[in-house]
């Protein structure tokens, strides 16, 4: 079995341009998946709200059901660097609930680390609160779907000279925060390139041009989401349209009276069958 990947694996990693790969998860199959595949990190992102529990946004998931999904993700996962997002609504209050949070999902669900989007004031005392409670914190700074509607909505970010100074200011205030990893989401290339050089933590992109890894939603990748997906999306599979004619196939075959065959049962002994319509007929005696 390959060895657990830990914070300082990631190091070694971004130290030896190794690039890093990283998945979403969200249940026990697809955990099984990236960690037969291979990957580096698995992150039991907050997008479970809309590909696994068909929310229109993350903000709707709760951290008991942030938990579930963790916990399956944590059973199906041994080697691979598991990070649980903190929903909506579970940091915000105060750093003593931001920590009190992330103790349940290391206890609770195992998490190796957890993510926090954002970085302004608020949000880098909250990273400060939790590091310093022993438990590493991946930050997320760029588009933060959390708070996408005081972005404007789910749209790239750092296009603008106002956006791009922000960018690289919370990039490295998460960093001094206590953050140990980063994840830079859709932003230019060429912006996200500026402030790389000066980050000494590993940087996860998506829809930021090359970083020391990459990340994407397992359904998104596997062509399992429906509809329009981001532009930085690339489908590597088709499993949605495959499963979509698996079922009709079964539906067609069941309809059908083709299935199931004789060979989709089990065999009995005529003792067995003579002794059931005994039964039935002593039944209807009564």
């Amino acid at each position: 079995m390959p060895a657990k990947v830990t914070l300082q694996r990631l190091a070694e990693m971004k130290a030896a341009r190794e690039p890093i790969v990283m998945v979403t998860a969200y249940d026990y199959p697809t955990a099984r998946t990236a960690e037969q595949a291979g990957v580096d990190m698995v992150l039991v992102g907050d997008s479970g709200a809309q590909v696994v529990l068909g929310h229109d946004s993350t903000v709707a998931v709760t951290v008991d059901e942030m938990l579930v999904l963790s916990g399956a993700v944590r059973r199906g996962v041994r080697t691979a660097f598991l990070v649980c997002d903190l929903p909506f609504g579970s940091t915000e209050v105060s750093d003593e609930q931001a920590v009190a949070t992330a103790v349940r999902f290391v206890k609770e669900a195992g998490a190796d680390a957890v993510k926090l989007e954002g970085g302004g004031e608020a949000r880098l005392s909250r990273i400060r609160a939790i590091a310093e409670a022993g438990i590493p914190v991946v930050a997320h700074v760029g588009l933060t779907p959390q708070t996408a509607v005081a972005l404007g909505g789910l749209r790239a970010q750092g296009r603008t000279a106002e956006s791009a100074a922000r960018l690289v200011r919370e990039a490295l205030a998460v960093q001094d925060a206590g953050a140990s990893v980063l994840v830079i989401e859709a932003v230019p290339a060429d912006v996200a390139a500026v402030v790389l050089p000066a980050l000494d933590i590993p940087v996860i992109g998506i829809g930021a041009g090359s970083a020391d890894g990459q990340v994407l939603v397992i359904h998104d990748l596997l062509g399992i989401t429906e509809g329009r997906t981001a532009a930085f999306v690339k489908r590597y599979a088709t499993i949605g349209a495959d499963m979509v004619t698996g079922v009709a196939a079964y539906a067609s075959e069941v309809r059908g009276g083709v299935f199931p065959g004789a060979e989709h049962g089990y065999a009995a002994t005529d003792e067995a069958v003579e002794a059931a319509r005994a039964e039935l007929e002593q039944l209807r005696a009564r």
